[in-house]
């Protein structure tokens, strides 16, 4: 086995280069073809979800695979190897082994625990064998991580440990109260039709959603998820009504959500931020607040065209202390008042002026006069003033800060999920008032210090000891060619000479010789016996691949006759775990 992962994850990578990263569906197979017809790679498999790209190969050579698998993945992401390099990882037979059992448990999603990566990873095998691309080791591979993911699952509490991306970026969205009292009677709108739009669409009827409105490019797959989620109402399960609509009557269904999830596997943005300003417009109470993002025009962010009476109520200054008593004299200031970075608040002055001015924010009292400084200690008091700067970024004001008076942002009434890599929604939403956005970079940030459960380290063991099984397993199945091959060449050397005897003893009959075979048989499959069953056992162990070379060379084995066997095993193990793939679809 020489099994090579090479990729990128949300561990690894900012999200501005997930995104250009993200690979559709018809580039993930142009990469699979790719790969395979590439010289180190004789199998592969792609794992592409919304925060991780992995291209995992068998390969004859690790230096030249890794320099193909880059060069490939590069190259059909369409982002620079030279930018793509520095966020990649690499991981090599057990350890590529383990990478992936862990991510099938949900050891290394953004949310620990979340059980979607099972499907995405059987999806990820299914396409690998359509292709053709998956051979033994992609098979056993992925069949093993399916098993592992679902064992962690119903083993242990990891489910505990985080909930699925969409379970947690609803509670984000909820801010702190309970999931299904701030979902009850809301209408939402599901834009897309894929595996995680439909995991939001059921996550959110089982929250009590009053309506769901499906929107998707192909409108025979939303109607078919609209239809599912309408039937499960009708049952009592979920109590929800489900429609389906177009994309183009997005902008109409926007305006009337409530809560609005969008996955699609577009390129391009699905909402801008100025829709979504509209779709707010007349639905958030006037009020002083952020503009609409890219406009300068006095527009609210609510989306209303003409100033409010409050907007005529300035806004409070961000510094409302009195200049009395101020040893310095702010009039000179030119423009008057202070600069954002403080830097004509302090142009001109000497260390003296600088040291009374932050006396008397401290309300003490510093005659310079009383006291002379030298240039040494002028220097000192600059290089303390420039510290102060490097950490905090600007230069202390000259005067006396008081509490801001803060603007209340009003409760939103669009709250939007983007659950799409690339994003779906222009990240510029989240400061339109009214609007609350969650996306993957902001689930990245809120999970990053997320306590993990206890589970999480019986997972771990689990990980480990199904990783070593895994090893054992196939280091076991690399002998076992060889195995046969030395049995098949056994059974033709007793062929032959029971085939010897017979011209050399013409007259036994029929029961004489079926004795002296079975007794010749019987003598090779003792004598090979114990050297059989412990060369398997000691390939089993780690560094145990060398003992298939071994026998191959005590007995002389052709080589050409342990491929031919290797090659049989490799065909009928396939069609097995297509068909096993296919009833289990």
């Amino acid at each position: 086995m020489s099994l090579l992962v090479v990729g990128l994850s949300h561990r690894s990578a900012p999200v501005s280069v997930l995104e250009r990263a993200a690979l559709s569906t018809d580039t993930q197979i142009k990469l699979l073809q790719d790969t395979v017809a590439a010289e180190p790679a004789t199998e592969a498999a792609v794992l592409a979800t919304c925060n991780r790209i992995e291209l995992y190969a068998d390969v004859d050579k690790f230096h030249a695979g890794v320099a193909e698998l880059s060069t490939l993945l590069a190259q059909h992401s369409g982002v620079g190897l030279d930018e793509f390099t520095p966020y990649l990882y690499v991981h090599y037979e057990d350890r590529a082994v383990h990478h992936l059992f862990s991510v099938a448990c949900g050891l290394d999603s953004m949310v620990v625990g979340e059980g979607q990566i099972l499907g995405q990873i059987k999806d990820s095998l299914a396409r690998a064998q359509e292709l053709h691309t998956a051979g033994r080791l992609m098979n056993d591979l992925f069949q093993q991580a399916l098993r592992v993911g679902k064992r962690a699952h119903s083993e242990t509490g990891i489910d505990r440990a985080g909930q699925s991306l969409v379970s947690f970026g609803l509670e984000q969205l909820a801010a702190g109260v309970d999931v299904e009292t701030w979902a009850r009677g809301k209408r939402a709108l599901v834009i897309g039709a894929g595996s995680m739009s439909s995991l939001a669409a059921a996550t959110l009827a089982r929250a009590g959603v009053g309506e769901i409105v499906i929107a998707n490019r192909t409108y025979d797959r939303a109607e078919r998820l609209a239809q599912i989620l309408t039937e499960q109402g009708g049952t009592g399960e979920t109590g929800v009504t489900a429609r389906a609509v177009p994309m183009d009557a997005v902008p109409g269904e926007l305006a009337r959500a409530g809560v609005v999830v969008s996955c699609t596997g577009a390129t391009g943005l699905v909402l801008t931020a100025d829709s979504v300003a509209t779709a707010v417009e007349g639905r958030v109470p006037a009020q002083v607040g952020p503009q609409t993002p890219g406009t300068g025009s006095g527009r609210t962010a609510s989306g209303a065209g003409t100033r409010s009476a409050h907007e005529d109520t300035p806004l409070p200054p961000t510094s409302v202390g009195t200049e009395e008593g101020c040893p310095l004299d702010l009039s000179a200031v030119q423009g008057g008042g202070f600069s954002v970075l403080g830097e004509a608040a302090v142009a001109g002055m000497d260390a003296a002026e600088l040291e009374q001015h932050a006396a008397w924010v401290d309300n003490a009292t510093v005659d310079r006069r009383e006291r002379r400084r030298t240039p040494d200690a002028d220097a000192e008091l600059i290089t303390a003033l420039a510290a102060t700067v490097r950490v905090s970024g600007r230069i202390p004001e000259r005067r006396r800060p008081e509490p801001v008076a803060g603007v209340p942002r009003p409760e939103p009434v669009l709250a939007l999920l983007d659950l799409a890599m690339p994003r779906d929604i222009d990240a510029a939403a989240h400061r339109l008032t009214g609007v609350r956005l969650v996306d993957i970079e902001s689930l990245a940030e809120a999970s990053a210090g997320a306590p993990m459960a206890a589970d999480v380290d019986q997972v771990r063991r689990i990980v480990s000891d199904e990783v070593a099984a895994f090893g054992a397993a196939q280091r076991a199945a690399h002998i076992t060619p060889t195995v046969v091959a030395l049995r098949t060449m056994a059974a033709d050397v007793v062929a032959s000479e029971i085939a010897r005897l017979d011209g050399r003893l013409p007259g036994l009959d029929d029961k004489e010789r079926g004795e002296i075979t079975q007794t010749v048989r019987r003598v090779v499959d003792k004598l090979l016996h114990a050297p059989t069953v412990r060369v398997k056992q000691l390939a089993a162990e780690p560094g145990g691949a060398g003992y298939a070379d071994a026998l191959r060379t005590l007995f002389d084995l052709d080589p050409e006759t342990v491929a031919a066997v290797s090659r049989a095993d490799d065909e009928t193990d396939g069609s097995k775990k297509d068909a096993e793939n296919r009833g289990r679809a």
